[in-house]
């Protein structure tokens, strides 16, 4: 497959998980009725919630999940593959996994992700994130293969470790997936400049399906989602607000970027910093 119509799903996810399977299976239903071959929803797609133990209590298995089950059908339903940004999914130890998945057009899972790195931050007074808290950090990439495309996936916070999507350019990454809940403060400094670099470095697509608004737990999230070319340059971009971007990327841009700027092919081996 040499060209793919890719959608990225903008949402403003809130507190109730059945209200947000509806919103997304809505907006997927949308893409796909466009043409799109491969959609991708946003980081916490089912849940935001900054409620302590919010994401525990209202999370449940991966067998149980009511919106994986629902992703899946829909995804075999509409013959598309779905990139399910993440889903709290508990794992053990009153923790879950930031869990992102990707789902075949016949409805199975064909690769799941645990995001790596955990947003442990503060910006200020009122912005005080402690992902950990809740969350059990992931220890593997993932390569996987969709349809005609080999995708990386990652989540979030991960596109600030540019040594993680060097790894999956050179284990054959064509696209790389970043769904993401930018907060809005880090977004509108950082956003853009992370993304554009990540595709620039890697010569890859960049996918990034995002949280964009004001949130029922208080949040603000960036929004933007963006769908970018090898060369770093913006094909599409939402605003704050929830709705679908889509465009159809030509793979063959991957080997023509890497071509031009070959540095995954000039890594050369150095001493660590000495003191």
């Amino acid at each position: 497959m040499s060209q793919i119509k890719v959608a990225c799903i903008q949402m403003r996810s809130g507190t109730d998980i059945a209200e947000n399977i509806a919103s997304a299976s809505a907006a997927i239903r949308q893409a796909a009725g466009q043409g799109a071959q491969l959609i991708a929803t946003p980081e916490m797609t089912t849940l935001l919630d900054r409620k302590p133990g919010a994401s525990w209590e209202k999370s449940t298995t991966e067998n149980a999940d009511p919106g994986l089950a629902a992703f899946r059908g829909l995804a075999g339903d509409l013959k598309v593959t779905l990139l399910i940004g993440s889903l709290a999914i508990r794992v053990a130890d009153g923790k879950c996994a930031n869990r992102s998945f990707l789902i075949g057009p016949d409805g199975g899972v064909l690769a799941r992700y645990d995001k790596i790195h955990m947003f442990d931050v503060q910006l200020n007074a009122g912005n005080i994130y402690r992902e950990s808290d809740s969350y059990a950090p992931g220890g593997a990439a993932v390569l996987a293969h969709a349809p005609g495309v080999a995708l990386g996936m990652t989540v979030c916070y991960d596109v600030r470790f540019p040594e993680l999507y060097r790894q999956l350019a050179v284990a054959g990454a064509r696209i790389i997936a970043v769904p993401a809940a930018f907060t809005r403060i880090t977004g509108e400094a950082h956003w853009h400049v992370l993304l554009r670099s990540r595709a620039i470095e890697t010569g890859c697509f960049v996918i990034a399906p995002a949280q964009g608004g004001k949130h029922q737990d208080g949040r603000e999230t960036f929004g933007h989602s963006l769908i970018i070319d090898p060369w770093g340059k913006i094909l599409a971009e939402a605003g704050v607000d929830p709705g679908v971007i889509m465009a159809t990327l030509d793979l063959a841009q991957v080997d023509e970027a890497r071509g031009k700027i070959p540095s995954l092919a000039h890594v050369r081996p150095f001493r660590p910093v000495s003191g």
